[in-house]
């Protein structure tokens, strides 16, 4: 939910689609993720409740009418028992929540390390109209993605990320292929693992350790995205 105002998300658009959810049936899971994983998981039980209301349990514990929350963000043992102890306190019984176990129970070693993700950034509806994506949580703005369809070309042998649409980056510059488009590309093979790292060995050497790899018309993308962004979320 974070791909919105998390805050408006749960207090206009959940009481917005809660008439088709109730007439569909089945169960709504909300799905916080930026932000205080302890506050974020509160905020959705308590709009859940509002929206759908609550039956109590055996245990006198509330358990939310079809509806739950899943917190996969900031996810360890210790943050969980902070969690189900707020829970308990609001007095929402435990399996309202489900936990998402990411790389925080097992080695702490996952996409955060490198700081990568892959995010949806473009989409192309079947009237031919087509619009860019961008996640910009208002909880945690550093964990924003990258707008449009994008184009990789190296400037002073940095990877630089340009908009595709941009006239910047040539097809043979471009060093962004696609693998797959509704099953493998015919003709493409994968290097093995050996040329992979070799690879990556003499490219280590002489990359920058420190570079702005945002090209600036990019950068300027982003901005009026954040822009637009901003309007709407004003607009309702």
């Amino acid at each position: 939910m974070d791909s919105y105002d998390y805050g408006q998300a749960l207090s206009k658009v959940l009481p917005a689609i809660s008439g088709k959810k109730v007439g569909k049936g089945g169960y709504l899971v909300l799905r916080p993720d930026s932000g205080d994983p302890t506050e974020a998981v509160l905020m959705a039980l308590e709009a859940a409740e509002k929206v759908f209301g609550c039956t109590t349990n055996t245990r006198g514990f509330k358990v939310i009418n079809g509806c739950g929350v899943i917190q996969g963000d900031g996810i360890n043992i210790q943050s969980m028992e902070k969690i189900t102890l707020a829970v308990e306190q609001a007095g929402f019984a435990a399996d309202n929540v489900t936990y998402g176990m990411g790389g925080g129970l097992l080695q702490k070693v996952n996409r955060d390390t490198m700081s990568f993700a892959t995010k949806l950034n473009h989409v192309v509806y079947a009237d031919g109209t087509a619009i860019d994506i961008m996640k910009q949580p208002l909880t945690d703005p550093s964990k924003y993605s990258l707008p449009g369809v994008l184009a990789v070309k190296r400037v002073n042998g940095v990877p630089t990320v340009f908009p595709a649409d941009s006239g910047e980056v040539s097809a043979e510059d471009n060093l962004l292929k696609v693998v797959y488009d509704r099953g493998p590309v015919a003709g493409f093979t994968w290097d093995d693992f050996d040329t992979v790292k070799s690879r990556l060995r003499s490219e280590w050497e002489v990359t920058p350790l420190r570079a702005d790899n945002l090209s600036p018309s990019l950068q300027a993308k982003i901005v009026e995205q954040t822009r637009l962004r901003g309007s709407k979320v004003i607009d309702g």
